[in-house]
């Protein structure tokens, strides 16, 4: 799932009306100024060198966070928009360069007359290009885009490709100067200018276009949405309803290109900021979590020893009782039960499952508590005889149950004989419980490699459970079945999670309701590897006919 930036966040209501606020007030401006547009103004001198400069540091800031998000979620849109952005500075940098009387009488990287007209219209009409590039490049769907493999090598490749670009439209206007045609003469405007701007143009209003045709627009699709709004405002005042330079509609014209500009790189730093401020919340939550982790351990510490004398007290006074319950209640069944009838028969029954219940109860629970105090004695552990001892011991439950059992061979950890035994005897003994009565039984043990690591599996075809709830899965009392059709207490997957957590490994799930479920773990791996199957994952599949008690 790709990071949430503006380039991959829905547009909200709030973004559209803002966005739509931002246009009506662009328009409203564009409407005053275009009556307007040519009367003449003084030349002011510091005005291009300011703007220019602040055009250049913009985008190239803007092109910068663009391609610092792109190296993070490997979008293609992303890095085809930064080089838009780059594309864009070098473009202003040789327009600032050639401007008659700017830093030089004729500008400084030669040419003409022309030269500057063109190196404008050449950067406004190549810019929605790659505006529309991003558009396509990331489909109807931002999120399903597929990233690029290698993005810190594809940055500067993007870069030079667009400083090469641009360095050839550079030598068009000048060493091919007089090869264009005439668009300006001197500080005035030539017939001919209008079809160049007019086509300029069109290549905004295709960038506009594309924009807002997407199926679901991002927020960063809004705002380029403004600025080709603005774009367009800008290539209409200062070269299509003026008369030349340093009148209203060329110094309106730039205002509008200014604007432009910064609306991008607006919306990201408030982004940054929004991010940052996210930032420091987590982590400050983080730090009072673990002091408060660090506070409670250091209590159960403390309350361990007597925790452990009062769980054994509390295990013997709720037995005794228990005791007599069931005895007195299997009394009842044997030498009264034709006085009792079918009713006192099934209350007397139901006290006795009761009973039976609670005991399973306080042994898990003693367990639990064991556990958690155990220290974790290390050997090598060949999981697959454990596997197969207990699937024999489940078999001897129910004989006539048919099952089948698949085992990887020769598998072997590191890790405490003891509590591997319970882990295993708890997710396996799970599995049988909860393909009972459905269908034939497919439980199978095995290990598969993912992302460079071991991880061990239990499989099975049966009741499986709705992932919605996973995350109290492994939380003690926790049930995801009626407890009249699987019977239990709720604390064996509670005493697998620690288990595995004592061994310094994880466990987690993935289930479908009526379509099986599959525990996967990880352990260290073993010491000294025995494996003598030069394949090591050969499963062991012992004849149907073997396996119909349990495999």
């Amino acid at each position: 799932m790709p990071a949430r930036t503006l380039s991959t966040f829905p547009a909200r209501r709030s973004d559209n009306r803002i966005v739509l606020g931002v246009v009506v007030a662009s328009t409203v401006i564009f409407l005053a100024l275009a009556p307007f547009a040519r009367v003449q103004l003084p030349a002011v001198e510091p005005f291009l060198p300011a703007y220019q400069s602040a055009l250049v540091v913009i985008d190239l800031i803007t092109a910068v966070i663009l391609y610092g998000q792109f190296a993070i979620i490997r979008s293609r849109s992303l890095l085809v928009l930064a080089s838009g952005y780059v594309f864009s500075a070098s473009m202003e940098i040789a327009h600032a360069l050639s401007f008659p009387g700017l830093f030089a009488e004729s500008g400084i990287i030669g040419g003409g007359q022309q030269t500057t007209a063109w190196i404008y219209f050449l950067w406004h009409g190549f810019f929605p290009l790659f505006v529309i590039g991003y558009a396509i490049s990331g489909g109807d769907n931002p999120s399903d885009e597929r990233p690029v493999p290698h993005p810190l090598g594809a940055i500067p490749l993007s870069i030079a490709a667009v400083l090469a670009f641009s360095l050839a439209l550079i030598l068009v206007t000048t060493l091919g100067h007089d090869t264009l045609p005439r668009i300006m003469n001197g500080n005035l405007d030539n017939s001919g200018k209008i079809y160049v701007a007019a086509a300029t143009w069109v290549m905004s209003l295709a960038a506009l276009s594309v924009l807002w045709r997407r199926r679901r627009r991002t927020v960063l699709d809004l705002w380029l949405i403004v600025v080709m709004v603005a774009w367009i405002f800008d290539v209409a005042l200062a070269a299509v309803l003026n008369h030349g330079r340093f009148d209203v509609g060329w110094y309106g014209g730039r205002i509008y290109g200014l604007l432009a500009t910064s609306f991008v790189l607006a919306v990201l730093l408030v982004e940054h900021g929004v991010l940052q401020a996210h930032l420091m919340m987590a982590r400050e939550a983080e730090r009072r979590q673990h002091a408060r982790a660090e506070a409670k351990a250091a209590e159960l510490l403390a309350a361990n020893a007597d925790l452990e004398a009062f769980s054994y007290s509390v295990s013997h006074d709720l037995r005794a009782p228990l005791r007599s319950i069931d005895g007195f209640s299997q009394v009842l069944l044997e030498d009264h039960a034709e006085r009792l009838g079918d009713s006192g028969r099934d209350c007397a029954q139901r006290i006795r499952r009761a009973a039976e219940r609670m005991g399973a109860l306080i042994d898990d629970l003693l367990g639990l508590a064991r556990i958690g105090r155990a220290d974790v004695r290390r050997a090598d552990v060949n999981l697959t005889g454990l596997v197969r001892e207990i699937a024999d011991g489940l078999r001897l439950l129910a004989p006539n149950r048919e099952a089948v059992f698949r085992i990887a061979e020769n598998i072997n950890v590191e890790a405490d004989p003891g509590l591997m035994r319970i882990a295993l005897d708890n997710l396996l003994g799970n599995a049988w419980k909860f393909t009972g009565g459905r269908k034939p039984a497919e439980i199978e043990f095995g290990r598969q490699v993912s992302g460079g690591q071991t991880v061990y599996f239990v499989r099975d075809n049966g009741a499986g459970f709705d992932m919605a709830y996973a995350a109290r899965l492994f939380q003690a009392f926790q049930r995801m079945h009626d407890v009249r059709e699987f019977p239990g207490t709720g604390i064996g997957l509670a005493i697998v999670h620690r288990v595995i957590a004592k061994h310094g490994g994880r466990i987690w799930a993935e289930a479908a309701p009526g379509e099986g479920a599959t525990f996967y773990f990880t352990l260290p791996q073993p010491a000294v590897a025995r494996q003598t199957d030069p394949v090591g994952e050969r499963e062991s599949q012992v004849p149907s006919g073997a396996l119909t008690a349990a495999g």
